[in-house]
């Protein structure tokens, strides 16, 4: 397992604001600015209300970590969810959970 990148995903997890914009990324259908390949950051901030800045920052943590993929297209940042960071995050829990002795 890799420590150091598994623990970056579950700081970028330990925050509700991102996890209220990983939420949004997985369940939303059409916002503003949305052209079906990913979610625009303005759709982001409206969900989070936060300001650009700090809804930048947190978006850039969650892609640092890998959870979410940002592409840039024109002056505009468009996010998906990463199934590669969910996965890391998923492994993670189920091996420890394996560990954890079952009742008797």
């Amino acid at each position: 397992m890799d420590f150091d990148g598994t623990a970056q995903v579950f700081k970028a997890l330990g925050d509700a604001h991102r996890l209220r914009a990983l939420h949004f990324l997985a369940t939303a259908d059409g916002a503003c600015c949305s052209t079906g390949q990913g979610i625009c950051t303005c759709d982001v901030q409206q969900v989070l209300g936060l300001s650009q800045p700090t809804t930048s920052h947190h978006m850039k943590l969650l892609v640092g970590a890998g959870l979410v993929d940002v592409e840039k297209r024109g002056k505009n940042s468009y996010y998906t969810l990463s199934a590669r960071g969910m996965r890391v995050a998923r492994t993670a829990l189920d091996t420890l959970l394996a560990a954890v002795p079952q009742p008797r």
